[in-house]
């Protein structure tokens, strides 16, 4: 799993909390680790192939949605892999990371094995919250037909400077001045605590928020399309909320572990000596979250495949076909509908009239398509109500 405690563990004088949990039953919490990744990594890989008779899941032309729920999912992915060697190594080689609990100057191995791992976990899934906050920010701005594929350059440097930045400086102040006399005080391990969970809680506190106003502007989209709010349209919206709901609900599901876990340990870390029997039931609190870490962070992959495309099944085509766009079939349709010629009796200023409409009905349909992606039955829907296909 992914916690800060990860890289504390690598600092031979830890301290106690960090002690407790990580020499809590190591074998059973390096075998769930192990379990938990491998079985996430095995569906998410299997949700994301194509599936046989199935339309291929593609998004606009003009949005980057589709590479950033690319890049969430590839985050999860090597995020599980680093988590399945981490752990695998610890239950291979118990004598290669016993020499990590001395100050050993002569084999550096043990130590630059145990900070390297979990640089490589803190460091993907960092990344995957702020891709996850991108997602939430290029879903409104969509809406407000204000992204494309211009500013997944501004994605990419935000979300791997930020989580580069913020990996490197707070292990840098957590090891200062040396690996041997990192976690001496406070002052060492929470400007490391903080830039491990800056991006989570920016997760959880903004994207709701974005969510909300995107759910919002899809209902003013979806009105003013044709001037009415069919319950067609209402369903639709109502789909695309459900959509973000589900994102959210496996997020705090997946790390609500977590912050409750730190809280604890921070808590322990106050007391004189945390062995003491007062203490016992928030020991067992924290041991027991401890273990719900380590199933709930390496599902997050697959549980978030689950709310963006829901279950696609298990049957794959592993034959390569050129993708068919979604909002291009539905333009597609619409040219067949409207392949015959029309009457030539129109006036200009009507025709240029219907033609920024048809515009502008499709760059709406393209903004929702892009909402509702993977959901098969709202793409269909949307293409029947569509003026486009209408033939409007």
């Amino acid at each position: 799993m992914a916690s800060p405690r990860l890289e504390t563990y690598c600092c031979p004088n830890r301290d106690a909390a960090t002690e407790l949990v990580m020499n809590f039953q190591p074998e059973v919490f390096c075998g769930v680790c192990i379990g938990s990744a491998s079985i996430s990594l095995l569906l998410t890989i299997l949700q994301l192939l194509p599936k046989k008779g199935q339309s291929p899941r593609k998004m606009p032309k003009a949005s980057s949605s589709s590479t950033i729920l690319l890049f969430i999912s590839i985050c999860d992915i090597l995020g599980g892999l680093g988590m399945i060697f981490r752990s695998s190594i610890w239950l291979g080689f118990p004598g290669f990371i016993a020499n990590i609990s001395v100050v050993n100057r002569t084999d550096v191995w043990p130590s630059t094995f145990c900070v390297g791992s979990a640089m490589w976990i803190q460091l993907l899934y960092s990344a995957g919250f702020w891709w996850l906050f991108c997602y939430a920010v290029d879903s409104y701005l969509v809406v407000r037909r204000s992204a494309g594929l211009s500013t997944i350059v501004l994605y990419h440097m935000m979300t791997w400077g930020l989580a580069v930045m913020l990996c490197v400086e707070g292990i840098a102040l957590l090891y200062y001045p040396s690996l041997s006399s990192c976690e001496n005080g406070l002052e060492h391990a929470i400007p490391h605590y903080i830039t491990t969970y800056a991006p989570l809680l920016l997760v959880l506190v903004a994207n709701p928020i974005l969510f909300r106003r995107t759910v919002s502007a899809v209902a003013s989209l979806l009105k003013g399309r044709q001037g009415i709010y069919t319950e067609n349209e209402r369903r639709l919206g109502t789909e695309i909320q459900m959509r973000f709901f589900k994102i959210m609900l496996v997020f705090v599901i997946c790390w609500s572990s977590n912050i409750i876990n730190e809280t604890l340990l921070f808590y322990l870390e106050m007391q004189p000596d945390i062995n003491e029997m007062p203490l016992k039931n928030i020991r067992s609190a924290a041991l027991i979250t401890w273990i719900i870490m380590g199933v709930l962070n390496p599902m997050q992959g697959f549980l978030f495949t689950l709310a963006f495309y829901g279950w696609t099944g298990w049957r794959m085509d592993l034959k390569w076909r050129k993708r068919e766009i979604p909002w291009e079939s539905m333009s597609s349709s619409a040219v067949g509908e409207n392949a015959y010629p029309s009457p030539v009796n129109y006036q200009s200023n009507s025709h240029d009239s219907k033609k920024i409409s048809t515009t502008d009905s499709q760059q709406t349909d393209e903004a929702i398509c892009m909402l509702s992606e993977g959901n098969t039955s709202s793409d269909e829907r949307l293409t029947r109500s569509s003026p486009i296909y209408q033939g409007w």
